[in-house]
Parts: C-alpha cells; structure tokens; sequence
C-alpha cells in the first residue's frame, strides 16, 4: 500500500479539539466535519487542502477525547495519512477501525513537500530532498483493514 500527497506541519500536543473543535461534534458525517478541520488553529486549512495530503505531525498527535470525529474529519478533508513522531494510542486506535493508516516516524521534510509513503516497505520519501525515512512497516492485518475501509467494513467482508 503506498500513498503520496503533499506535507501539510503541525507540531507536539495537537489534541482532538484543534483537529474538530468540540461545537461541531453533532455530526458524525466526515465531509461536514472537513469543513471544520483546524478552524481555530489552522484557519486556511479547509481552503487548501487537497485530496491525498499528509499530516506531519510532532509528538503526541490527537490527545485529548477519545472521539472519532477527529480522524473522521481529516478523512473527510481528503488526508490520505497522518505521520508523527507519536499518537495517543485512542487516536491511533480510532484511526486506524476507520481506515485513516497513521505512520510514527520523524520524518524530515518542509510544510508542502511532496511525500511518497510506502507501508510495506516502511519508507517515506521526500520527492524535494530525495531523503528516505524508514519505520516499522505496517503489519499484514492493519494494511488489510484499512484497505477493506476500516475494522467495520473488514468484519462485514469476512461474515460474507
């Protein structure tokens, strides 16, 4: 599974009520949650993302609730991947039952840098500098769920 997408930066602590803050949580609908996406901390965000952009984020990405609507929301505003030095693990968790692949790494690269992600193999690489990243590759069973679109959509597929 590889992704590529253009480094949107964030730095250490970013918490679940500056990814969606907490006034919107009366949807769980992703799209209407995207166009809130980093409104207080990130006001431009919504305006210029694009689909498959990745999050570069420092260390403890997504504290706070233990909600989906953050991680349904960068979903939902196109992300393709979220790289970290860090997760708190309930974000990890809820990233990756709703197919959003996370990627703890400390990856060297600049606010708009094009990253090309490769989960087998555990490589990011910086398509500016040519700079390769590497991180414990994906386990086999987490590559399949988000394939298959999430934990709940994988169960459905193995009932059948």
């Amino acid at each position: 599974m590889k992704r590529e997408g253009r480094a949107w930066k964030f730095g250490d602590n970013v918490d679940t009520d500056q990814i969606i803050p907490a006034i919107y949580l009366i949807t769980g609908e992703e799209k209407e949650l995207a166009k809130h996406a980093f409104e207080n901390s990130r006001p431009d965000f919504v305006k210029r993302v694009k689909p498959g952009d990745i999050i570069v984020g420092g260390r403890n990405f997504g504290s706070g609730s233990s909600r989906e609507h953050a991680p349904r929301a960068l979903i939902g505003a196109g992300i393709s991947a979220v790289i970290a030095k860090s997760f708190a693990r309930i974000f990890f968790r809820n990233s990756i039952n709703i197919a959003l692949p996370l990627i703890e790494a400390d990856v060297d690269c600049a606010e708009g840098d094009s990253l090309e992600l490769d989960f087998e193999n555990g490589k990011i690489t910086n398509k500016r500098t040519g700079n390769v990243t590497e991180f414990n590759s994906m386990p086999d069973f987490l590559i399949k769920l988000v394939r298959a679109g999430g934990l709940v959509e994988y169960t459905k597929k193995q009932m059948r």
